[in-house]
């Protein structure tokens, strides 16, 4: 088919043989006919690139010198790599044979949307939504980002209650469809952020650069989660509480991060308190070791930051502007259809 678009899945891997060896057979059975598999491999040392050299010759794959996290391993994988459409795709995924159809579709049916996600449910319990993506992602007015169909720890059953395609705020880098033209306009990842949110800031990115980020309600994957760093990893904590602060200093113009991010430190201490009270004083330490590194990163010039922010607010659908710590734990609103929904910018 000469008009089809060219599409390439590009599977980041750092010692996931396990999931490539569950997954991948899926992704091979992909229908879409201009299709590219792509792994690029993070420097493992579990003997990835010798089972996929031995398992699978037809699938091309780059190696980096060392392990550059989600950010940098992307973005050298992807340099190399040549389609209309990337894919970006865990290894811990669950695909379906027309799970590409469905998006492509409507990406190619307006030039403005730049990126898109489908339909993300549990693979362990595949009546609900999972947490990395659920039915697309929104960002409330202090930056905390939630989904329709998770808020914060509450996952709800898929009842069909997000069947409906629409614009969202970000899309989960799980398994994230972007044009290749708006990913090179965009730069790519932020490396700063090395694993963690960073498909949220790419988002924010092209929404303040006028392009249009969506949910597919027509393609579903299954997603096993925490693959590499599960829940409980203090580390994880770190990367969250530090790159939830990089965020609103890369997109929001400089008068309002200043405010946002003075109260989101103190949203944060509170976080650090409880964290202590519950015993858990590694996450403790580490909320306090990203502020720490966030504050050496403060005054650190960006380009793809600068970027961003000539045209802040130019498409801000999926913002919510109200609380939604606030709403969720002191209004006990803790479904998407439970928010006060005239207040996401649509």
């Amino acid at each position: 088919m000469m008009n089809t678009p060219k599409v390439a899945v590009v599977i980041l891997n750092w010692n996931g043989i396990k999931f490539l060896r569950d997954f991948l057979p899926y992704v091979l059975a992909s229908t879409w006919p201009n299709l590219d598999i792509v792994v690029g491999d993070n420097a493992s040392t579990d003997g990835s690139v010798a089972f996929l050299q031995g398992m699978y010759p037809q699938i091309r794959i780059i190696e980096n010198k060392e392990n550059y996290g989600f950010t940098g391993g992307y973005n050298r994988v992807l340099a190399q790599v040549e389609a209309d459409y990337y894919i970006l795709l865990n290894s811990d995924v669950e695909v379906q044979p027309g799970w590409i159809e469905p998006v492509i579709a409507l990406m190619e049916s307006d030039d403005a949307i730049a990126a898109a996600a489908p339909k993300i449910l549990a693979y362990h319990q595949k009546t609900h939504f999972e947490h990395a993506g659920a039915a697309g992602g929104f960002i409330d007015k202090f930056g905390y980002p939630f989904c329709r169909g998770r808020i914060f720890y509450e996952i709800e059953e898929d009842k069909g209650q997000y069947d409906n395609t629409c614009e969202v705020f970000w899309a989960t880098g799980a398994a994230m469809f972007v044009k290749k033209k708006y990913w090179d306009e965009a730069g790519g990842f932020d490396e700063s952020f090395f694993a963690h949110m960073e498909e949220i800031d790419l988002c924010w990115r092209l929404k303040n650069m006028g392009y249009k980020v969506m949910y597919c309600a027509e393609s579903t994957v299954y997603h096993v989660g925490g693959g590499t760093l599960n829940s409980e990893n203090p580390f994880k904590t770190y990367l969250n509480f530090r790159n939830n602060l990089l965020l609103l200093k890369n997109n929001l113009p400089a008068w309002r991060a200043f405010w946002v991010i003075n109260l989101r430190f103190w949203m944060d201490l509170l976080a650090l308190v409880r964290f202590m009270m519950e015993g858990k004083r590694k996450d403790a330490w580490a909320v306090s070791r990203a502020h720490q590194n966030f504050v050496r990163q403060l005054f650190k010039s960006n380009v793809k930051s600068q970027k961003s922010k000539v045209a802040w607010g130019k498409s801000q659908t999926g913002m919510y502007y109200r609380s939604i710590v606030w709403d969720f734990f002191f209004g006990k609103k803790h479904r998407f259809t439970e928010l006060e929904v005239e207040k996401v910018k649509s």
